[in-house]
């Protein structure tokens, strides 16, 4: 059974990527913690206690459909699914416990495996707006310029402030090939802009790796946690240890995150022992997950980057590392997911996720609603990129430190000084 745990790429999260059929479901928020699969059970004693609560939504449902005056808005599902959203957000568990469409699910399946269709941005509704979470790596929004914490108000011209994420990310997605042009506003200028992006398949590169221009530091980018991406970092230790690489800069930048097998699959690559997280379930039982044994570990100086982008599945490698001393935790503070969620599906083929557990960094410190704080504070200017392996190929020593990714450089020179780098024990 996956278990996924996205930003959760994480607007308070109800994470949806725009990708496929309805893209990623994933632009939302990171968005899943994790998603355990779970089929209808059928009613259980407290809901058959509120069963006699249920005669009143029909009194609303029959009054709309006899007394609504615009009667081309009375569509049996919208309104359905109106309802069922409405009471996952009552919960207040908000961006976590939500309800998700048909294509939503389909959304989900489809970026823990990797491709999609879509823009390639991870969102969610915080506040009542649509928050871009994270842009994908090497997809149309990145490439667009969108970022994190960017508030979609239109989408085609059309206002789509205060819909319902299901809605809008429909109005989103859409065929490859075809184009969607979205108003941003972005929160820090106050401005707005019209951005144009042509829908496409996404096939993700979750592992690149990249030794930094002039020197022995190896410039290793995870994007997002989908399936096999453990499997692909191994790979990279491999070669990243054959060059004889002396140090490593993990970018956890702006990943959304994905499935929590994955996500100790890599923390357990860099830990010799120990745990990688904690779960707590509704009664307060913390239930330890152990870090993998007879991984290929590494004992290379580190320093991890992370952002508000961070989120979900990624958050737990930083806090396992972190917790471990195992690394320096170097940029802004993380975006904040904590819940484990558990996907019930209903029987047209949607869902509702609801929260049934939290996972706790191996120390016990609570990550939902908090994030994790770096080590050492580097917020990258507004009018920086961060820098990727893909851009570095071919790059000069001088071209990197003229880049403007002051994170990436503050990273290169602490493991440059060792007395001053994260420790490797």
């Amino acid at each position: 059974m996956k278990r996924l745990l996205r930003q959760s790429w994480r607007l308070a999260l109800t994470t949806f990527v725009l990708v496929g059929v309805l893209g990623l479901g994933t632009v939302g928020g990171v968005v899943l913690d994790r998603q355990v699969l779970t089929a209808y059970a059928g009613p259980s004693a407290t809901a058959t206690e509120a069963a006699s609560n249920l005669p009143l939504v029909q009194q609303a449902y029959d009054t709309i459909q006899r007394e609504y005056v615009d009667r081309t808005a009375l569509q049996p599902q919208r309104l359905e699914y109106g309802a069922i959203s409405g009471m996952a957000d009552s919960l207040g568990d908000t961006g976590h416990s939500r309800f998700l469409s048909p294509q939503m699910v389909t959304q989900e399946h489809e970026l823990t495996q990797g491709q999609f269709e879509g823009i390639g941005a991870e969102v969610q509704v915080k506040d009542g707006a649509i928050v871009v979470v994270a842009p994908i790596d090497g997809t149309p929004a990145q490439q667009a310029g969108l970022r994190p914490g960017d508030v979609i108000l239109k989408v085609n011209g059309q206002d789509v402030t205060g819909l319902p994420l299901e809605q809008v990310v429909g109005l989103i997605l859409g065929p490859t090939g075809t184009s969607v042009t979205l108003t941003i506003l972005s929160p820090d200028s106050g401005q707005t802009r019209d951005i144009s992006l042509v829908r496409t398949r996404i096939t993700l590169h979750n592992v690149t790796w990249q030794p930094l221009p002039g020197t022995t530091i190896a410039d290793v980018r995870i994007a997002a946690f989908s399936q096999g991406v453990s499997g692909d970092l191994e790979k990279v230790l491999a070669e990243v240890q054959q060059q004889k690489m002396t140090g490593i800069i993990l970018d956890l930048r702006n990943n959304p995150g994905g499935l929590l097998d994955e996500a100790v699959g890599v923390a357990s690559q860099f830990l010799k022992n120990g745990n990688v997280l904690l779960e707590k379930d509704a009664q307060g039982k913390t239930t330890p997950v152990a870090v993998q044994p007879h991984g290929p570990v590494t004992d290379l100086p580190m320093v991890v980057l992370i952002n508000g982008g961070t989120a979900s599945a990624a958050e737990i490698v930083v806090g396992a590392l972190q917790d471990a001393h195992r690394a320096t935790v170097l940029g802004e503070t993380t975006f904040g997911t904590g819940t484990v969620l558990s996907q019930f599906g209903l029987s047209d083929g949607s869902a509702l996720l609801l929260a049934t557990e939290e996972w706790l960094t191996p120390s016990g410190r609570v990550i939902w609603h908090h994030g994790i704080a770096p080590d050492v504070v580097v917020a990258l200017p507004k009018d920086a990129i961060p820098l990727l392996p893909e851009a570095e190929r071919g790059m000069a020593a001088a071209q990197l430190r003229a880049s403007g990714d002051v994170q990436l450089l503050r990273a290169l020179d602490l493991l440059s000084q060792p007395s001053k780098s994260a420790q490797a024990k």
